[in-house]
């Protein structure tokens, strides 16, 4: 058993930050979870930069594996200039193995990975009927090698993460790869956890709409179109029930990670991350998907815990998701490549620092871009020059008296000149990224 410690990342599909009993939902059970939270240090206000396209996860995968910002890290294609991080963990000595949903390119994923199963490139599908690969150290992966898992997902790359660690005797320490496609639709969980949650005791979220007030520019989307308009409080009640459903059978899955972990001697040994590649509305401001810049959209769950990690404790401070890759190039002892972008989370861990950024920033396609320093947060919304869809408008919210973005105080004077002054900010953002619209005017002329 190495010295070194190994390094376990579960990261979910869809699923929102606050969608934790430990963060404060009081409905959803997650018990493993929050045991993660109770041995390690949890960062509450970490998000995602966006995405140029509908699929969010694509792009916020790359983030992580790059740890480089929305405009440069590349989508399905990650961007060749950059160093990614399995592939740089595997360079420093560690046996990487990967089991779930991959989807970006396969070149980057043959470089990173020294082994794997139940390999899903793609991005959804069926969760009992998930088209998967085994390893092929070729990296060629013909169709014809292609099957169709024989279990629900979860369990079926879960099951392939167990394995592989009880199997592990290299001297080496191991990095796990393991990549959930839920709490994704469908919301399908099985057996028991299908009926875990009634609909009716599912609160409504205090910003449900039946509709968004207003033309985001991305108002039917799939995600969008998974229920009717408008929305009522029965309808959403239904969705969140079957969310809750997939996250706390993912969470007892999870439990089934650590319990080999520690079966097998490792558990005090590896540095343990979860994650998701975005969260999403399931309802809330009258939308049901992730292609909008609210909260519940670009904020995820973020746990480190393991050897070196404070235990119980909570960070507030402004990050990023693409923060992982060099947070664990410290706390492994792998030097971090210059190609990052992200931030180093140890000295927020230790107490050393308050803050490793003032202010955070994310776009979405050619239609909205929002910037927050933790309490303000401005929106801003474009007419798309490609589709013709979207309004030409701001929000501007009060996080601190108003963490459901409810209120929308754009219009009041006595804001205008901390509206401008994140404006500007978000310029800044915008050049120092390239976004490709830094020279469309931040607010509305």
């Amino acid at each position: 058993m190495s010295s070194r410690p190994n390094v376990l990342f579960m990261i979910a599909d869809d699923h929102r930050w606050d969608a934790i009993r430990g963060m404060g939902d009081p409905t959803v059970q997650t018990p493993t979870m929050d045991s993660l939270m109770a041995r390690g240090t949890t960062f509450r206000q970490t998000h995602i930069m966006g995405s140029l396209v509908g699929a969010v996860c694509v792009p916020s995968r790359a983030a992580v594996l790059t740890s480089a910002n929305l405009f440069r890290s590349g989508g399905n294609q990650i961007n060749r200039d950059l160093a990614v991080w399995p592939q740089v963990m595997r360079e420093a000595g560690y046996h990487t193995f990967f089991s779930g949903k991959w989807h970006n390119d396969r070149q980057t994923f043959t470089d990173s990975f020294d082994d794997g199963a139940k390999i899903f490139f793609g991005g959804m599908s069926d969760q009992y009927k998930v088209p998967v690969f085994d390893f092929d150290p070729t990296g060629k992966y013909p169709d014809d090698a292609r099957y169709i898992g024989e279990k629900f997902s979860t369990k079926l790359f879960t099951d392939a993460a167990v394995q592989f660690i009880e199997n592990y005797s290299e001297t080496d320490p191991f990095f796990l790869y393991l990549s959930f496609t839920s709490p994704h639709d469908p919301r399908t969980a099985p057996g028991e956890y299908a009926t875990m949650y009634s609909p009716e005791d599912i609160p409504v979220p205090e910003n449900f709409l039946p509709e968004h007030p207003f033309d985001n520019g991305e108002m039917r989307i799939r995600d969008e179109v998974l229920a009717p308009f408008p929305r009522t409080p029965e309808i959403v009640q239904q969705h969140i029930a079957d969310y809750y459903g997939m996250i706390t059978h993912m969470d007892a899955e999870m439990g089934r990670v650590l319990s080999t972990l520690e079966a097998t001697g490792h558990l005090d040994n590896t540095i343990i991350i979860y994650t998701a590649d975005h969260g999403l509305a399931v309802g809330q401001h009258g939308l049901l998907g992730k292609q909008n810049l609210y909260n519940h959209s670009i904020h995820v769950p973020s746990i480190f815990a393991g050897p070196g990690i404070p235990e119980g404790k909570t960070v507030d401070a402004l990050t990023y998701l693409y923060d992982v890759f060099p947070t664990v190039c410290d706390l492994t002892d792998v030097a971090c490549p210059d190609t990052t972008e992200g931030c180093n989370l140890v000295p927020l861990m230790n107490g050393h620092v308050e803050r490793v950024r003032a202010t955070v920033f994310a776009a979405y396609r050619d239609i909205q871009r929002t910037i927050t320093n933790g309490r303000w947060k401005l929106i801003r919304y474009y007419v798309s020059e490609e589709t013709g869809a979207g309004t030409d408008c701001i929000q501007f919210f009060d996080l601190e008296q108003d963490p459901w973005e409810t209120t929308n105080l754009a219009d009041l004077p006595e804001h205008a000149d901390l509206i401008r002054s994140l404006a500007a900010d978000m310029q800044m953002w915008q050049i120092h990224t390239n976004d490709f619209m830094k020279d469309t005017p931040v607010l509305p002329l």
